[in-house]
């Protein structure tokens, strides 16, 4: 994009924001088709599922599925930073396509409008509305939900901070009536973006990057919060700061974290806080070695992306 206006700042190393408002995304803005991918003989389609904002959803479906075969459904939110991507971004649909290949699932992945045009909790309240339409479309009107979808089998996943607001929302269901609706039976948090004020961890001696995730966090960070990077959104381990994770409405949760990954601490921590907390369901924590956050995104045809998308397989689909 060509501007005459004058640079503001910029949010490394992806956004240039100029005094006039304007913001250049400088990754996150391709587009890739939906449709049959031949590589894996996946089904995609978009569909809008709030009209009122334009919040739309590409649901994904294994082209080899026969008529009213049950598969487990996911529901999907990508990473990005609450700032970044799409669900018609070309890594996320070649890395989801691979997915629902591989693990034999229907898939709903989200497009929530992004910060700073829609500020936080834009993003949440948009993806809380995508469970609502699942809720109310998986029964009848979204014909692949009513033929394929098994509304036993239902799991949030997410990447970054997708895998974030899983978290937030297996809280929310504990206590709402769309909890009574929509039964989760597992949560899978992949290299899961949660962070703090205080270093832990790595953080403590790469200053670098700790500068840079905190500048991520508060360009789009809600503007009524004074807690920064303290913020219960996005630090949800500080004693009283946000409900204790006991009440996680689903019986399995996975947490994937990458060995270079500048977020690896905090899916470490969130894991120990989880099993720790007194919730009643089974936790697991896998750590990929030699590679960095949403690795699968970026390269879904290298082999520790392979082997990811097994065990996501084998998680949507234990018996």
């Amino acid at each position: 994009m060509e501007s005459k206006a004058e640079l503001s700042h910029l949010i490394f190393p992806y956004v240039r924001v100029y005094k006039d408002g304007t913001i250049e995304r400088l990754a996150g803005t391709e587009i890739a088709p939906a449709g049959l991918d031949p590589e894996t003989g996946v089904l995609s389609k978009d569909t809008i599922i709030i009209p009122e904002t334009g919040v739309s959803a590409r649901i994904y479906l294994s082209n080899s599925s026969k008529p009213h075969q049950k598969l487990p459904l996911v529901i999907y939110f990508h990473g990005g930073g609450f700032y970044l991507s799409s669900t018609a971004d070309p890594k996320y649909h070649h890395s989801l396509n691979r997915m629902v290949a591989e693990a034999k699932i229907i898939l709903v992945s989200v497009n929530y409008r992004l910060a700073p045009e829609t500020p936080l909790p834009g993003a949440y309240e948009d993806s809380w509305g995508a469970l609502e339409w699942v809720a109310s479309h998986a029964r009848e009107h979204e014909p692949w939900l009513v033929d394929y979808a098994d509304l036993g089998k239902v799991f949030l996943a997410g990447d970054s901070c997708g895998a974030n607001m899983a978290h937030h929302f297996g809280l929310k269901l504990k206590d709402s009536e769309l909890g009574r609706e929509l039964k989760i039976e597992g949560i899978a948090m992949i290299n899961p973006y949660f962070w703090g004020k205080d270093p832990v961890g790595v953080e403590v001696t790469d200053h670098q990057r700790k500068s840079m995730v905190d500048d991520w966090w508060m360009f789009v960070c809600p503007s009524s919060s004074e807690k920064g990077c303290d913020d219960p959104l996005i630090n949800p381990f500080m004693d009283g700061n946000s409900p204790s994770f006991e009440g996680l409405r689903c019986e399995r949760v996975i947490v994937v974290v990458a060995e270079k990954d500048i977020l690896r601490d905090r899916g470490r921590i969130y894991y120990e806080k989880l099993v720790k907390s007194g919730w009643s369901g089974t936790a697991q924590i896998v750590e990929t070695k030699g590679e960095d956050h949403i690795f699968h995104v970026f390269d879904p045809n290298c082999e520790n992306a392979k082997n990811l998308f097994k065990l996501l397989a084998s998680f949507f689909n234990q018996a």
